[in-house]
């Protein structure tokens, strides 16, 4: 049975919507540390506006990079990373070049990643999480991609944007804790509306869930005893 605060701590609430305004992200962060989620996951314009609510509050200010496709330049990734780290962000969830990798090159996506790591490192405790929009990837695929970010010095890998053809999957999930569960945090993101849901993700042993309907979800939950 997973309790109220104890999911909490388990979601990067995502604030991602092209038409959010600052009045929303502001809302976002006061309902953030209101339940005490891990991150408040917003788009880089929003990256210092989220860091100045959420600062003393110990909800993570994070942000997304090379969103939603992916298929930025790794310079132009690199730049979105250190700007965003400057403006407060702690955590940076990047889209893997997905077309990249389905073509077969997968030194590109590895430099890609890397681009985007050599840019946190500079920062101790920056969190690097590699999206890799898994409706789009058959298991050997999620596995190999798995692989590949885990040689790229990531610390995540995350199933989905929530902007792709499909949500995670548990199938999906499976194949990444197969890989690299030991090594790496994995983050299921996509689809993940309701405690159920919740629950089934976190029973197989993932570190972070990806939301956007965290009141909904924490509703559901039961409070501690």
């Amino acid at each position: 049975m997973w309790t109220r605060s104890q999911i909490a701590k388990t979601l990067d609430h995502a604030v991602l919507k092209p038409f959010m305004t600052d009045e929303d992200i502001v809302a976002a962060c006061e309902m953030g540390k209101r339940y005490g989620v891990a991150s408040v996951c917003v788009r880089p314009s929003d990256v210092a506006l989220a860091a100045r609510e959420l600062a003393g509050s110990g909800v993570v200010p994070s942000t997304v990079i090379g969103f939603p496709h992916g298929a930025n330049l790794p310079e132009t990734k690199a730049l979105e990373a250190r700007l965003a780290i400057e403006a407060g962000a702690r955590e940076l969830d990047m889209v893997m070049n997905i077309g990249k990798f389905l073509s077969g090159d997968c030194d590109w996506v590895r430099r890609d990643i890397e681009a985007v790591v050599a840019e946190a490192r500079k920062h101790p405790g920056v969190l690097v999480k590699v999206i890799l929009e898994t409706c789009y990837l058959s298991p050997q695929r999620i596995a190999q991609a798995c692989t590949i970010a885990q040689a790229a010095g990531a610390d995540f890998v995350k199933t989905s944007t929530g902007f792709g053809d499909g949500p995670a999957t548990p199938e999906a999930v499976q194949t990444m804790k197969e890989t690299v569960g030991g090594a790496m945090g994995i983050k299921p993101s996509g689809g993940i509306r309701d405690y159920a849901t919740a629950c089934r993700y976190l029973d197989m042993g993932v570190q972070r869930l990806g939301v956007a309907s965290t009141e909904a979800i924490l509703k559901e939950a039961p409070e501690e005893p």
